[in-house]
């Protein structure tokens, strides 16, 4: 089943010993997402998760669970997991998973804190948009409210996460809005890093249909980069944070550390801007 399934990972985890746990995804129902459409979800077998560990380099340092959303399992499945990941790889210092926001409101901060004891040691969790009526547009499966208290959840259980947000997102006319509201939702939280991608119109989706249609026009270059610049206007972390718009769906390729590196790549947007 999983062995011929198509593997997504961060680009951070390039490096990163792959861990199948779950195929296709438990929600499945984003308007922008074609990745899982085709793919009926599973969980891989724990015989089958423990032969791969038998086969890893007992001193690997870093997992990563592939899967849409690998903590789909549930607790006691993962701290099993995370148990016998620590047993075949005892190196292993940190385990590395999606996150959906849907999924970790399942989760108590009392079993996250377990987790991470355990060694879940980072998330990367798709927030997408700080407005309401954008994620309900995009049927994403939360609320903006959801999302600050899971986020704050995590923080609280001591497990650090990247956030990953779509400019682009709300359509043509709303990029200013949706970067204003985005911060002030991450503005809330403390995350390690906010990366950012450009939405993209895929093939099959619910939102090339309302493209077709003309429910939804997407944003022009320009204003997509006025977004992100907005967006980094209005971010104020608490703790220092990374600014990462290096993903390949970006129009622009950037990354610094805020709050101390925000003017420089204010700057770097503005120059881009200027040259349209």
């Amino acid at each position: 089943m999983y062995k011929n399934d198509t593997i997504y990972y961060p680009q951070d985890e390039m490096t990163t010993f792959l861990l199948p746990v779950t195929t296709g995804c438990s929600y499945n129902k984003c308007a922008f997402c074609s990745m899982y459409k085709d793919d009926q979800y599973g969980e891989v077998p724990f015989s089958d998760i423990e032969m791969q560990l038998l086969n890893g380099y007992i001193y690997t340092e870093k997992v990563f669970l592939t899967g849409a959303d690998p903590i789909s399992i549930g607790f006691d499945k993962m701290k099993g997991l995370l148990d016998m990941i620590h047993q075949y790889l005892p190196y292993c210092a940190c385990v590395i998973s999606y996150a959906s926001i849907k999924n970790i409101l399942k989760y108590s901060v009392e079993e996250l804190s377990i987790l991470h004891d355990a060694g879940l040691r980072l998330l990367y969790i798709g927030f997408e948009t700080g407005r309401d009526d954008i994620l309900k547009l995009m049927n994403k499966g939360h609320t903006v409210n959801e999302a600050i208290k899971q986020a704050k959840k995590l923080n609280e259980a001591k497990i650090p996460f990247n956030s990953i947000i779509m400019y682009g997102i709300a359509g043509e006319g709303e990029s200013v809005d949706n970067a204003v509201a985005t911060a002030k939702m991450i503005n809330q939280f403390v995350t390690n890093k906010v990366i950012t991608m450009s939405l993209t119109v895929f093939y099959g989706t619910e939102l090339e249909n309302m493209v077709k249609r003309g429910d939804f026009i997407p944003p022009n270059r320009k204003e997509q980069l006025v977004e992100i610049r907005t967006l980094l206007e209005n971010l104020e972390p608490k703790k220092s944070m990374i600014f990462d718009t290096t993903h390949p769906t970006n129009i622009i390729k950037i990354k610094g550390t805020l709050p101390q590196d925000k003017a420089k790549l204010i700057d770097k947007v503005r120059n881009y801007i200027k040259v349209l």
